[in-house]
């Protein structure tokens, strides 16, 4: 097998004995040994039992029913895997092993995936970089001098440079759709509460029998990234919580809705220059796309609360900066304001079947010492506030919508070449018809 080959492909492979479970592992990890070194994608390697659990499936009869069976694969830090560290980025909790797998990592051994080791993240999930003092910088494949993006950074690394087809991140600032973009691969934001995230818990946080004694996070959710939109559908049936339904609605008889401008939300000319190309190839083939509705919710208004929300969220309630702390009513608020956003988001798929908006404003950002919502991004030559590219992601995280990321072409940021993506939005629920969408419009654009 190449190393630009799928899940699905290598699965095929091991099923009909072209390759054993044994050399799919053995390949995946000689590729990590000669790429990593440079990229450092994968923070925790696990290649010992690895190859020990493909030696055992090699002598074990074939089971039926499972998707990924041999398949090496990687999953983010953050993630537990018995036996392994969990950091989210801080030392001092590098020696501490978690003493269960997380039950999205249970799910994917269930369907026969192997685990070979857990990738890179920046310090508490939150930068569109992958960076901490406890395993280094992550490096784009490709131009070491950029981010792969953050926080599932080192999760697209490990796809996009062919070390393992696939892998699973989290998400709720852009943590899968910026890396899938900055990286040129394909990754799906689910939609909120499908695929399970107990066992992604903070590292320091007391657990009751290996999983904290919490409720899921709200807008935070698991989701796939992969080299092709076919991988990327069953990893989602994999992890989710219950059967999804697949549409059979061609794109041709679809009514899409482009988005590529938005207030406060300036997008620079490195992306708008390949997404207009993208639209364009699509409108020629014969897609309905309009490029505005006064049924898109109010982003500005939608954003605002996202951004409470989320900090909120990923605080724990913590006091804010400037000493305050979010009351029961002001939750009580924001969860009005994301049914409102809900609401309105409903009304507007009534009308449309998916919405394509960029997936950040820039592409993939030089490295620097500090994170990107700290400092400004430039953007057609003008420094922007870092935090404006979130408006991007909020806009399906804050009603809880998939988002299937897809490679478009690529455009010149800063100097550089770089992979430039698209993100596809559709109803919740319907996450395997966003993916089905992303592909139908890969393929018109790569025809």
């Amino acid at each position: 097998m190449t190393d630009k080959a799928g899940a699905l492909a290598t699965a095929l492979a091991i099923r009909t004995r072209k390759l054993s479970v044994a050399e799919a592992v053995d390949a995946a990890i000689t590729r990590a040994g000669r790429l990593d070194a440079e990229i450092d994608a994968i923070a925790v390697p696990d290649f010992g039992r690895a190859c020990e659990t493909a030696r055992a499936m090699d002598n074990a009869p074939r089971p039926l029913g499972q998707p990924l069976f041999g398949v090496p694969m990687t999953i983010k830090e953050s993630f537990d895997v018995a036996g392994l560290p969990t950091t989210w980025g801080h030392p001092q909790f590098k020696d501490q092993v978690a003493p269960r797998d997380a039950l999205l990592v249970r799910r994917l051994k269930a369907a026969g995936a192997i685990i070979i080791g857990k990738t890179n993240v920046p310090v508490d999930l939150t930068d569109w970089q992958s960076f901490n003092p406890v395993y280094g910088r992550t490096s784009n494949p490709h131009n070491h001098d950029r981010s792969p993006g953050g926080s599932s950074g080192g999760s697209a690394a490990a796809v996009a440079s062919g070390m393992v087809p696939c892998d699973y991140g989290t998400d709720i600032g852009g943590s899968v759709r910026v890396p899938a973009h900055f990286c040129g691969v394909w990754g799906h934001k689910t939609t909120w509460g499908l695929v399970p995230k107990h066992g992604h818990d903070f590292p320091g946080q007391s657990r009751r029998e290996g999983f904290l004694a919490a409720a899921d996070g709200p807008l935070s959710i698991a989701g796939p990234l992969a080299r092709n939109p076919q991988d990327l559908a069953v990893l989602v049936e994999v992890g989710a919580e219950v059967p999804l339904r697949r549409r059979t609605k061609p794109l041709a008889e679809c009514r899409l809705l482009a988005i590529t401008s938005l207030p406060g939300a300036p997008v620079d000319g490195s992306v708008l220059g390949p997404t207009e190309a993208a639209l364009e190839t699509l409108a020629r083939a014969g897609v309905r796309i309009d490029r505005a509705s006064d049924l898109l919710p109010d982003q500005a208004r939608h954003y605002r609360s996202y951004l409470k929300m989320m900090n909120i969220a990923m605080s724990g309630g913590a006091p804010a900066p400037d000493g305050t702390r979010a009351t029961a009513s002001d939750w009580f608020a924001l969860m009005n304001a994301q049914a409102a956003c809900i609401a309105e988001w409903e009304a507007l798929f009534e009308t449309y079947d998916f919405v394509l908006a960029p997936p950040a404003p820039v592409l993939a950002v030089p490295h620097s010492e500090q994170a990107v919502f700290r400092g400004k991004l430039m953007i057609d030559g003008k420094e922007e506030p870092g935090s404006c590219g979130l408006v991007w992601s909020g806009m399906a995280t804050f009603p809880g919508l998939p988002s299937t990321v897809l490679p478009i072409g690529s455009g010149n940021y800063l100097g550089a070449e770089l992979p430039c993506g698209m993100q596809v939005i559709g109803p919740r629920w319907s996450d395997l018809d966003c993916i089905a969408a992303a592909e139908a419009i890969g393929n018109i654009l790569h025809s």
